[in-house]
């Protein structure tokens, strides 16, 4: 691309408007984010670990990684830190830890009724943030195409990340 084409490329609303990054991909990612942060925060306040607290939730309700080592490594979260994780949500009624028929020395974690109950709640909360989230997007279908790009890049960082484990489970956006 030749600078003209460059410069003309980034003329436009976002240059009058004095923002000077609106073609950094960081700030753009950083802007989305924070956006996404305060709009969902409120629905987290009744859930020990707040959003880290609603994952090991959802992922213990909606995928076959239930061992604690198993979930640590699915969200990327130390081993230690987990264990205190689910010793607040176990303490919450919203998990509770089984023994591991085919490892009696691993527990499953499995969701209670009132997890799943508080975890369908959330659920609703957090759509109706993503939806405030997405309304810069003009129509439903650029909402669509949003999230399918966003996934696979989400998909593809993971994956390249020897540390994490690949996201078979993961809801869709």
């Amino acid at each position: 691309m030749s600078p003209a084409s460059r410069s003309d490329a980034r003329s436009g609303p976002d240059q009058e408007s004095g923002c000077v990054l609106s073609h950094d991909l960081g700030w753009a990612l950083g802007v989305v984010f924070r956006s996404y942060v305060k709009a969902t925060n409120a629905a987290f306040t009744d859930v020990p670990g707040g959003p880290r607290g609603y994952q090991v939730l959802a992922a213990a309700s909606r995928t076959d990684q239930k061992s604690q080592l198993a979930l640590a490594q699915h969200l990327g979260v130390d081993r230690t830190v987990m264990t205190y994780l689910l010793d607040d949500l176990e303490r919450a009624g919203l998990i509770e830890r089984h023994p591991d028929p085919a490892d009696r020395r691993a527990r499953r974690i499995v969701a209670t009724v009132r997890g799943r109950e508080l975890l369908d709640d959330l659920d609703r909360q957090l759509q109706a943030a993503e939806q405030l989230v997405l309304a810069g997007l003009d129509t439903a279908e650029d909402r669509r195409v949003f999230r399918a790009l966003l996934r696979q890049l989400a998909t593809h960082a993971n994956n390249l990340d020897p540390v994490h484990s690949p996201c078979d489970g993961a809801q869709p956006l």
